[in-house]
C-alpha cells in the first residue's frame, strides 16, 4: 500500500484547558475514503478541527504527504492541500452560488479559478443551473452541495467532510453519498465524520470508531460494519 497521505501520530488537541483527543493515531491513504464515526461528543468533529488548524494541539504530530505541518495556520494548510467542509454551512447566503464558488480559490491562486469553477458545475448540474441564484435561497441539500463545491474549488488532495448527511431527508442522503463516491474516484481523498454510521462504513475503504476521544476499533469499512461489537455498541445492534 502506498505511504499515508495523511497521518496523525499520537495526537493530543483540544480547546484551551479541556483536552478533547487523547493521543490518535490514523492513517488516510492516497484514492481512499476513510470514515471516522462513534456517538455524540466523541470527539470526531475535534479530529477533523484539529488537522486544519482550529484546536489547540497540546502535542503528537500531524503529517501531510510525509511533511510534518502541525504548525501551519490555516491558510497554508489549504495550500498544501487540505480543504475542510464543517459541519455548519460554510457559505455566504447573500452572495450567488457562483459568486461563493469564487471564494474557494482564495489562498491558492486565481489561475485555477475558470477550470476548477466548470469542474465543479459539471459536478453539480444543479448549481450549474443556478449560478446566479443567492445561495441563501437554496434547499438543504444544494446548499450542501454548494459547501462541497466550495471545498473542491482549491483542487484539494484530501477532503474533510464533517457530518455531510446532518439534516438532510434520506433520498438526499443517497444522492450527496453518490456524489462523494464520484469526488473520489476522480482523484480527491476523503476523511469522513459521519452519524449516519452505515451508511458512511458502506463507502469507506478504512474506517475508525472514536469515543471519548481514543480510537475504540479501525478495521475496512466491511470489517467494521460486520464486527458484533462494533454492531452492538455503535450500529444499533
Amino acid at each position: 500500500m502506498a505511504s499515508a497521505i495523511l497521518e496523525l501520530r499520537n495526537l493530543i488537541a483540544g480547546y484551551g484547558k479541556v483536552e478533547v483527543l487523547h493521543g490518535i493515531s490514523l492513517q488516510v491513504h492516497p484514492g481512499e475514503i476513510a470514515c471516522v464515526i462513534g456517538p455524540n461528543g466523541a470527539g470526531k468533529t475535534t479530529l477533523l478541527r484539529s488537522i486544519f488548524g482550529l484546536t489547540d494541539i497540546k502535542s503528537g504530530e500531524i503529517i501531510l504527504a510525509g511533511e510534518e505541518f502541525g504548525g501551519l495556520k490555516i491558510h497554508q494548510r489549504v495550500r498544501k492541500g487540505i480543504a475542510l467542509v464543517p459541519q455548519e454551512r460554510n457559505i455566504f447566503p447573500s452572495l450567488t452560488v457562483q459568486e461563493n464558488l469564487e471564494l474557494g480559490v482564495h489562498g491558492v491562486g486565481s489561475g485555477l479559478l475558470n477550470e476548477n469553477l466548470e469542474t465543479v458545475l459539471q459536478r453539480f448540474p444543479v448549481l450549474k443551473e443556478r449560478s446566479t441564484q443567492q445561495a441563501g435561497t437554496l434547499s438543504g441539500g444544494e446548499r450542501r452541495m454548494l459547501a462541497i463545491g466550495l471545498g473542491l474549488m482549491s483542487n484539494p488532495k484530501i477532503m474533510l467532510l464533517d457530518e455531510p448527511s446532518l439534516g438532510l431527508a434520506p433520498k438526499i442522503v443517497e444522492s450527496l453519498f453518490t456524489h462523494i463516491e464520484e469526488i473520489n474516484r476522480a482523484g480527491t481523498t476523503i476523511l469522513i465524520v459521519e452519524q449516519n454510521a452505515r451508511r458512511a462504513l458502506a463507502i469507506a475503504d478504512s474506517g475508525y470508531v472514536l469515543d471519548l476521544g481514543e480510537i475504540r476499533f479501525r478495521g475496512s469499512g466491511r470489517e467494521l460494519s460486520t464486527d458484533e461489537r462494533v454492531k452492538r455498541a455503535y450500529l444499533g445492534g
